[in-house]
Formats: structure tokens, sequence, C-alpha cells
């Protein structure tokens, strides 16, 4: 018999693991794309090129054996169909939202998504979240306003797309989490779907909003610049690594671990913010929102941590009782 132990330690290490890779790459892409926005506006095109080399990996993988991820079933295509329009959508929102909203603006705002997945979560009958969870997702958002009003830079399109994306990015967790568990599908495999069928859904995109083919040709007119070309392929493969990781941290956590993750890379990311990239003015009124904003985001991780500490000891003793 194995020893329980072993497996409890296995599953700790690699929900650890999860959650410190999602957070690494979460962090690095929010800079990455915010450098290549700098350099190619066109959002749609770059969001495009991101998932199809996402999908020719994982195939082309598949085909000499380095994954195991099995191929294309249409049943499991329909029951996925809306977590990947979910996630294009708050990806093509995150990324025009960074041409108008410099970094720290643009991560004080996705940490509204905590409060978006728990009112998400009440109405899906989770029931209602502890005074200290509330009081922490309420500091957040008071953070947000106060920020938004000092921020000289302000930018309304660039404001409404990231509270956009927000919601958009609390259905498509909430819907991960809910597949992961119903399918059995691994974290690759569900990345292969939703970059597969994700790709039509653009290419009609960029057709229709003009993008293409005016970003082919800027794309090849800047491909002698090997500066581009670098922060262009790290993009690609730091897309498919933010994929993978987040898909992996929400199947083997959850979608609100997944989240509190963010919250706590964005402490980190918010201070480089200001010194990276540019696009800050700082003021005041900015400075105390976002501080405001980060505590919050702290007190509301450090709730949720507390909330699993009291609910692991019942986890253990319904188990022993059920052994009797």
């Amino acid at each position: 018999m194995m020893d329980t132990s072993t497996v409890a330690d296995g599953s700790s290490f690699l929900s650890l693991f999860a959650a410190l890779s999602y957070g690494i790459a979460s962090m690095a892409m929010v800079f990455i794309n915010k450098a290549i926005i700098m350099q190619y506006a066109h959002s749609m095109t770059l969001l495009t090129l991101q998932q199809l080399a996402t999908t020719l990996l994982i195939h082309f993988g598949r085909q000499m054996g380095y994954t195991r991820a099995k191929g294309v079933d249409i049943t499991t295509a329909r029951r996925l169909l809306p977590i990947s329009l979910f996630y294009n959508a708050n990806v093509a929102f995150a990324l025009a939202s960074l041409k108008g909203v410099n970094i720290p603006m643009y991560i004080a705002i996705k940490r509204l998504t905590p409060l978006a997945v728990l009112i998400a979560g009440f109405f899906s009958g989770k029931g209602k979240p502890t005074t200290q969870v509330t009081l922490s997702v309420v500091l957040t958002a008071v953070g947000v306003i106060v920020a938004a009003i000092g921020d000289f830079s302000f930018d309304l399109p660039g404001y409404t797309m990231a509270l956009t994306s927000v919601f958009f990015q609390t259905m498509y967790l909430v819907l991960v989490e809910k597949s992961g568990a119903e399918e059995g599908l691994s974290s690759i495999e569900i990345m292969f779907y939703n970059s597969f069928l994700s790709l039509p859904f653009l290419l009609f995109l960029i057709i229709a909003t003009g993008e293409f083919p005016n970003s082919l040709a800027l794309l090849l007119a800047k491909s002698n610049s090997f500066s581009f070309l670098f922060i262009l392929l790290l993009s690609l493969v730091m897309g498919i690594a933010l994929n993978y990781t987040m898909f992996l941290c929400t199947i083997v956590n959850s979608a609100l671990t997944t989240t509190i993750v963010g919250v706590l890379k964005g402490v980190g990311s918010t201070t480089l913010g200001f010194v990276l990239l540019g696009g800050v003015q700082v003021h005041g009124l900015n400075v105390t929102g976002l501080v405001i904003n980060t505590a919050g985001g702290v007190w509301y991780s450090y709730a949720k941590y507390q909330q699993k500490k009291i609910k692991a000891p019942k986890v253990v003793m319904d188990l022993e009782a059920h052994r009797r």
C-alpha cells in the first residue's frame, strides 16, 4: 500500500510548483506584452500568433511522442468552446488596454478579479464569503478608485478594456476549473483545445477589424530588427508558458488560488512598473491608491489562507470518521 504521507507530499509539491510557475510566468508576461505592444500595436494579430505557436507546438509534440495529449474529440471541443472564447476575449482586451494604461494601474485593475470570482461563486451557489475576504476585496476596489483619480495619464478606453478583461478572466477561470474536474483533461490538453478552437475566431477578428493585412506587412518590415524579433519570440514562448502554468494551477489547485497568485505577483510587478517601460506619472494620490490596492490584495490572500487552514482539520476528521 502506498504511504499516504508520500502522496500528500507529492500533491503539495505539485500545487506549490503550479502556483509559483504561474506567478513567475504571469509577472514576466505583463512586461513582455507591454514591451512588444510599444513596438507592435496590432494586439489581435499578436494573440493569433501566440495561439498558432501553441497549437503547432503541442501538435508536433504529440506526433513525435513528447506528450501523451489525445487528439481532437468533437464532443469535448464543443464543451470547451466557451472556455476558448472567454480566454481569448480576456487576453485580447488585456493586450488592447496596455496600449493606454501603465503597468501599475493595469495590475491594480486586474486585482479586481478576486472580487469578480467571489461574486460569480456567490451566484453559482458557493455561499457567502467571510467578513475578512469581503473587506479585503472592498479595500482592493477602493484602492483602484483612489489610484485612478490620481492617474494623470488616465485613459478611459484603456480602463474600460482592462475592466472588460477582468470580467472575461473570471468567466474562463471558473469554467476551466469546472471542465478540468468533469472532463478529466490534462492542462496540456485544455491548452491545446483552447488554442486550436480560438484560431478561426481570431482569424475572423483580425480580418474584420482591418488589422490584417496591414499587421502582416508591418511584421515583415520589422523582421530585420534583431531586438524586435527577440521580443516577439519571447512573447510567443512566454505565451505558451503562461497558458500552461495557468491551466495547471487552476486544475491542480482552484480558480480562486489562481487569482490569489495573480494578486501576490502583482506586488512585485507594481513596484517594477514604476521604473520599467515608463508611462507612469508619480503622484501622491496615485501612489496611495496603489498602496491601498496592494494591501487589499495581500489581506485577501491571507484571509483565504486562514480559511483554508480552518477547513483542513475538518476534512481530516471527516476522513477519519468515514474510516471508522
